[in-house]
């Protein structure tokens, strides 16, 4: 999929086996951050990181959540030792990487999504989206400025 594009509806269960619906979110922008693995150190910091921006993506009327084919009880346990309380971590378990499927950052020859950024607009279309190298923690402050730029625009339209 590429910006514009409409995400499908979907639903998955996070670390506490609450359903995370796409479109049951309204009036609000969803981040959906992709990566590979839980237990593993880049991952950690990724997610990490989207904890500790909750305020400020709360201020912009984001949605931040965590996806990887990792299993709920598999996103229980990690959210526990990395102190993650507020953030849903979603597991794309089964189907098998279906969501990072339809969205073009599943890698089949892995079996793991890419590490990636997904920012899905009020209206469900992709406005932001970035994949990142394996090795590198995405930078949140590209999503905050992006959005931050977006709505300077339409304001100044």
């Amino acid at each position: 999929m590429k910006i514009g594009d409409t995400v499908p509806n979907f639903t998955l269960k996070d670390q506490n086996r609450e359903e995370f619906e796409l479109y049951d979110i309204k009036d609000k922008m969803v981040l959906l951050s992709f990566h590979p693995l839980a237990w593993t150190g880049v991952c950690a910091k990724q997610m990490q990181s989207l904890e500790n921006a909750k305020s400020e993506f709360d201020e912009l009327d984001v949605i931040a959540v965590g996806v990887s084919v990792d299993s709920d009880p598999t996103k229980k346990a990690w959210a526990e030792e990395l102190g993650i309380k507020e953030t849903q971590l979603l597991a794309d378990f089964w189907p098998h990487g279906e969501l990072s499927s339809t969205l073009g950052v599943f890698q089949d020859d892995k079996g793991v999504s890419k590490r990636a950024n997904i920012l899905v607009g009020k209206n469900k279309e992709i406005v932001f989206m970035k994949v990142y190298e394996m090795s590198t923690v995405p930078n949140l402050d590209e999503i905050t400025d992006f959005i931050r730029k977006e709505r300077k625009k339409r304001r100044e339209l």
